[in-house]
């Protein structure tokens, strides 16, 4: 069976943000639509009220100075009586409309985030993300972080693009209005400009957001870059907190101070490359900083000095000019930070992608995949099952069998033979293979792992996990516990801590089967799940599959002596060329066992 994955490059040309907006806009059309539209008006609202209180200002400007340069004191004292009425009107508009940014910001990221989140964690998607051959790295700083940068300045770039649009049609009105035309003569002729000042700011607009544009351009994808080697620094210091003792016993720190050096050498580089950029574009920016404040007041002393304009007229036009030009040139002020949106945009989608290649249909170039179905009795059916790895290699091949109600089925065999991915198939984790497994209709079952998980919570949280709201007494818990060698941590039971930390791999071993004492799942599967325990400990906790939990089906993998005795039938996985063979052979108790059993 040939399982070759399709390869990126084949795969169709998609646009980061076409594909990112397809998504996020879900808010707006989906059963948040109501809130979500209900906060955009209201955003929208105050953005225009925030533009009509700016206009407000820059007429009191014209009054005020206009009265100056007349020296009328009433005039003088009227005008600035009207001041506290406006600061009071832009301050609350300004104040509502960051209330009601922030709220839109907050509820839409709620949104992607529980819908990404969600996508992620269902159908085990977590698990099968780390069989794809992909350099999209750290899935939950990019669910965590690229959200809140994809979403929270998209929405202030909306509102800014917004506000930019209607201040520069506002203010070049009053521009036209207030600045007029201009006559002047050049080599004898003479030159009629009308509604210069207007003409002047989007000539004066439109040459500085191409100079930024050209220069910083090439920002977008060293943003990119910088983010990713970030993102894979971080991956480094989790993998080896992650790891800590392991390295600490093999007294790996030269190696892993080395790994960790180099890494961050890539994320220096690529923030020199970042830094080199910005460089370039804050010569631009700061030219045009210094500039624009500069360029109305020229433009407009001709006809001040000529009388055309009174000195309140030249600062409301001078006023007028930078608000033209604040708004014309936003896409200049926010290329940076643009930028760094655009990065997390691709980030997010590109997380997006691999989920959908996740899925089995997108990962492999045919339909065929393992069938999951129920059976018609109360056994476990295997059926012509083989599975693959993603290169399309056979592990196991051909290989069909019936476990029965009750069964204990110990798999054997040679280390690389598939003995784990069988297990993970079981699991429904395992994507590549054909054939078909069926479990007996609505019977729970339960998957034991050699390193069992521990949530955070109290220690009778990890032990009713993942029933932790299962009617369950205390006193079957503390049973269970002792049952299964966990009498001292008894007096811990509601005690809340870092139980991942704090259990030692045996001791984890010994939780899972007091998960399964206290659950009693009728089918349980098991990989190496009493490695870490003595032969004595091992012997207690699988007699609990002759005793308390005799009823249970039982398919578990290990190789430690001792577990044919507490096991009927021996699948061995016999490694052959083509992909490994189930071999069945039964099980009898040794005869040290049989005198040994009480």
């Amino acid at each position: 069976m040939d399982a070759t994955p399709v390869h990126p490059a084949e795969m169709p040309i998609r646009s980061r943000s076409r594909a990112f907006f397809g998504m996020a806009r879900g808010f707006w059309t989906g059963s948040s639509a109501r809130r979500a539209w209900l906060l955009t008006i209201i955003v929208l609202a105050f953005a225009f009220a925030q533009i009509t209180a700016q206009v407000g200002i820059n007429g009191w400007n014209r009054l005020f100075f206009d009265a100056l340069e007349r020296k009328d004191i009433g005039a003088v004292v009227t005008t600035v009586s009207l001041l506290p009425l406006l600061l009071g009107i832009a301050s609350f508009t300004m104040s509502g409309l960051v209330v009601s940014r922030m709220l839109l910001q907050v509820r839409w990221r709620e949104w992607l985030t529980n819908r990404l989140a969600g996508w992620w964690i269902a159908d085990q998607r977590y698990y099968r993300l780390g069989f794809l051959d992909t350099e999209h790295s750290a899935p939950e700083f990019r669910i965590a972080e690229d959200v809140r940068i994809a979403t929270e300045p998209l929405v202030e770039f909306a509102i800014g693009l917004i506000s930019a649009a209607v201040t520069a049609l506002t203010f070049a009105a009053i521009l036209w209005t207030v600045a007029g035309s201009i006559t002047f003569e050049i080599a004898g002729r003479t030159v009629f400009i009308p509604a210069y000042m207007a003409i002047a700011a989007v000539v004066y607009a439109v040459v500085a957001s191409l100079a930024a544009y050209f220069v910083g351009r090439a920002l977008v994808g060293k943003v990119a870059e910088k983010n990713e080697t970030e993102a894979l620094f971080r991956a480094e210091m989790t993998r080896l907190r992650e790891n800590a003792e392991s390295i600490a016993l093999i007294k790996g720190d030269s190696d892993e101070r080395a790994s960790v050096r180099e890494t961050y050498r890539n994320v220096v580089v690529a923030w020199m490359a970042v830094v080199r950029r910005q460089g370039f574009l804050a010569l631009v920016l700061n030219t045009n900083g210094a500039l624009f404040p500069l360029v109305p007041l020229l433009l407009a002393a001709p006809k001040y000095l000529s009388g055309d304009l009174s000195l309140g007229a030249v600062i409301q036009v001078a006023a007028a000019f930078s608000a033209v030009q604040a708004a014309l040139i936003w896409f200049v002020d926010n290329f940076v930070r643009l930028s760094e949106w655009y990065a997390s945009v691709v980030r997010v989608d590109e997380l997006a992608q691999t989920l959908e290649e996740v899925d089995i249909g997108a990962i492999m170039e045919d339909e065929q995949q393992i069938e999951l179905g129920e059976s018609d009795d109360d056994a476990i059916h295997i059926d012509n099952l083989s599975l693959s790895h993603r290169n399309g290699r056979v592990v196991i091949d051909d290989a069909s069998i019936r476990i029965a109600q009750g069964e204990k089925v110990l798999i054997a065999g040679e280390s690389g033979t598939g003995k784990s991915t069988l297990i993970r198939a079981l699991a429904g984790l395992w994507p590549w293979g054909s054939g078909r497994i069926a479990f007996p209709k609505n019977v729970r079952y339960a998957f034991v792992p050699q390193k069992p998980y521990l949530p955070r919570g109290t220690l009778k949280d990890v032990l009713l996990y993942p029933e932790s709201d299962a009617p369950v007494t205390e006193d079957v818990i503390r049973a269970a516990m002792e049952r299964c060698g966990l009498d001292y941590m008894v007096k811990r039971l509601n005690a809340d801590d870092d139980w991942d930390r704090v259990l030692s791999g045996g001791e984890r071993q010994r939780v899972a089967f007091c998960r399964l004492l206290i659950h009693r799942p009728p089918i349980i599967i098991m990989d190496e799940a009493t490695a870490a325990l003595d032969e004595g400990s091992q012997d207690s906790l699988l007699s609990l599959f002759q005793k308390e939990l005799a009823g249970s089906t039982l398919i578990s993998v290990g190789h430690r002596p001792g577990l044919e005795d507490f096991h009927t039938r021996k699948v061995t996985l016999i490694r052959r060329p083509a992909g490994a063979h189930m071999q069945a052979s039964p099980l009898r108790k040794s005869l040290w066992k049989l005198m040994a059993t009480p």
